[in-house]
């Protein structure tokens, strides 16, 4: 038999090197197989991003994660001329005292009903009110809207107080339009009854508008295609919105919904201090004012700060916990 002929293997042409490998050293091979440069390497490489970056760094380093340590005097009994080196621990007497003193319990079911309304009524309203502006057909009348409604939130709470204590106060222009038409309301700014609704309500004046900028971002990334889809066949702006824009924007507000659940217990020191005197404590105290008044004005800085403390573990472990539900319902939520 004859021989096979012999096909002559050409060697691969050598690859152009690219000029931004020069001076690249040998980086070696991680877990997944990646070449992983050395540090020294991407820190040059990255030097200007990095750079960038440092003054936020620093930001969050000295005024979150330094004055954590602060927390150690939930344990002390703490005196601020010895310091924290020198003041005595007590372990868990503070957190025991707090527990049983009714003014923390008071407070921590204030705050619990304000965040409770604030859940059902404040943090659609944002949602409801990107969906309105995204059915506008002029885009001059949206963006003039968007200007209006974003204006409150750049007001001080002082300014907001003020501006619903001429409309609603006791000589208010609302109350005294009421009485010539024989209508009594009283005065709202000061009627604890109404002081978890009434400053729902200015937050959603003041913040409302803010609050679509995220949820109208939302909506500008969904697919124009599946409007036109659900148009074709039969579906009306409500059947639009229920089946398109909402799915759309989920993952949004779930995630959103989680950070909220974070703040449980933050319900706004500066907008209810403001009021507090006006309606009384019992209507108004919260956790905020509650660590404020014992812990600043009075002087008990370790029971003050272990009530501090217990608020930012209980609603790290609610956004621990309200993650791990989204993810069991096949969503994203904050992280991974």
């Amino acid at each position: 038999m004859a021989d096979a002929p012999v096909t002559a293997v050409r060697p691969p042409e050598p690859q152009p090197r690219d000029p931004d490998d020069a001076g690249r050293p040998a980086g070696k091979k991680g877990r997944k197989g990646r070449i992983r440069q050395p540090l020294r390497y991407r820190l040059k490489r990255d030097r200007t991003l990095l750079l960038l970056c440092l003054p936020g760094v620093l930001y969050f380093a000295l005024f979150l994660y330094l004055p954590l340590a602060g927390n150690v005097i939930a344990f002390q009994d703490y005196q601020p001329f010895l310091g924290f080196k020198q003041s005595p621990f007590v372990g868990l007497a503070n957190f025991t005292a707090l527990l049983a003193e009714p003014e923390f319990w008071s407070a921590v079911s204030n705050t619990l009903q304000i965040t409770a309304i604030q859940l059902l009524l404040y943090f659609p309203a944002p949602i409801a009110l990107a969906l309105l502006l995204n059915s506008l057909i002029s885009e001059k009348i949206k963006r003039f809207i968007q200007t209006v409604v974003y204006l409150p939130h750049f007001l001080s709470w002082v300014v907001v107080v003020a501006m619903f204590k001429q409309v609603l106060g006791g000589a208010g222009s609302v109350t005294t339009l009421l009485m010539e038409h024989g209508v009594t309301i009283g005065n709202v700014m000061t009627d604890p009854g109404t002081f978890k609704l009434l400053i729902t309500a200015q937050a959603i004046w003041k913040d409302c508008g803010w609050g679509t900028i995220i949820f109208l971002a939302a909506i500008a990334s969904i697919d124009m295609g599946q409007y036109e889809s659900a148009a074709m066949d039969g579906a009306g702006w409500v059947r639009r919105i229920w089946h398109v824009t909402l799915p759309g924007i989920r993952p949004v507000i779930l995630m959103l919904l989680i950070l909220r659940l974070g703040d449980i217990l933050s319900v706004g020191f500066e907008q209810i201090i403001l009021q507090r005197d006006a309606v009384g404590p019992d209507a108004s105290e919260v956790m905020d004012t509650y660590v404020y008044f014992h812990g600043v004005v009075d002087g008990d800085w370790g029971m003050s700060t272990a009530a501090g403390l217990m608020k930012g573990v209980i609603g790290f472990a609610l956004i621990l916990a309200a993650n791990k539900l989204a993810h069991r319902f096949g969503e994203q939520g904050v992280y991974r």
